[in-house]
């Protein structure tokens, strides 16, 4: 079995700032097309499951009946982000998907600060 080698970056291939405002374009633009009303919902419902001190991901929000799918699953970024930024989740790790339609993909976890557990 051989294995595949990587050559290291070569300078000016990557450029990391350009990236990271890439992403943050992407991300303010889905969220700029997210219903208001989706967003507090859901912002509701991240700070529910951060309450409970467990660690969860999207799509137990679902589960869980706390809010309904976004009209755009880019949509789930940009909630968390904020969450997050806010002091009310931090992430846990990365674990398979729970949603049938992604195929059990790698998806980010998350788990409620000391803070957000504190507020229960």
């Amino acid at each position: 079995m051989t294995t595949q080698q990587f050559e290291e970056p070569v300078d000016g291939a990557v450029d990391p700032a350009a990236g990271q405002r890439a992403k943050t374009t992407g991300m303010a633009a889905a969220d700029a097309a997210t219903p208001v009303s989706w967003q507090a919902a859901c912002d509701a419902a991240i700070r529910e499951m951060a309450r409970r001190g467990e660690v969860f991901q999207a799509s137990d929000l679902v589960r869980e009946g706390l809010v309904d799918e976004p009209p755009h699953p880019n949509q789930w970024g940009p909630r968390f982000g904020a969450a997050a930024r806010a002091g009310v989740i931090r992430a846990a790790g990365v674990a398979q998907s729970r949603r049938a339609t992604v195929h059990r993909s790698l998806c980010r976890t998350w788990i409620g600060t000391a803070t957000a557990r504190a507020a229960a």
